[in-house]
């Protein structure tokens, strides 16, 4: 049984920018980011939720599976391309400028060089404030692991970022800047 349509459309709206947060945490990159929430809400209002669910994990759950097909179609097609099957232009790998203190652009950096494991479990329970078990259920993933990847995410951000505003390092913290 599914919820009434414009139920369902009143809590997609309601819950809207913590799921394009999230979808950003994923991809890193805005343009990925509007069209995995687009897909997101296309799935959700062509299918619908049962209603003995809890929408927002629901859709947080839908947005991660989403993204994952997309990142295994990537993987096929870059495979193709580099076989020499298919023919197509190649990726630039490009680094933000680095500013000289602390900044959103910084702590963005930060988070896309987490792996996107870590980067989704960090992004459910810091930034859209679920708890380790709603993470873990969200994720389909043991809450251990939950706890785990949570806290080498910390400490990688905690390495790569001063909290006195140095810039970005690619290592460690001097052990003199640390508090």
């Amino acid at each position: 049984m599914s919820m009434n349509a414009d139920a369902l459309r009143q809590e997609i709206v309601e819950i809207l920018p913590q799921l394009r947060r999230f979808a950003y945490s994923l991809t890193g990159a805005p343009h990925d980011a509007d069209d995995l929430l687009q897909a997101t809400v296309e799935r959700l209002l062509d299918r619908g939720a049962p209603t003995d669910v809890d929408l927002r994990k629901w859709s947080f759950r839908i947005c991660k599976n989403i993204w994952i097909d997309e990142i295994r179609a990537r993987k096929v097609r870059t495979t193709a391309a580099v076989s020499g099957k298919v023919g197509g232009e190649g990726k630039v790998d490009g680094e933000r400028i680095v500013m000289d203190r602390i900044t959103l652009t910084q702590v963005n950096n930060a988070m896309d060089g987490l792996p996107d494991e870590q980067r989704a479990a960090l992004s459910l329970v810091a930034i859209e404030g679920f708890s380790y078990a709603e993470a873990a259920d969200i994720l389909d993933t043991p809450i251990g692991t939950i706890m785990s990847r949570i806290a080498r995410a910390r400490r990688a951000l905690s390495n790569n970022i001063n909290v006195e505003g140095m810039e970005l390092k690619s290592g460690r913290i001097p052990s003199g800047a640390r508090q």
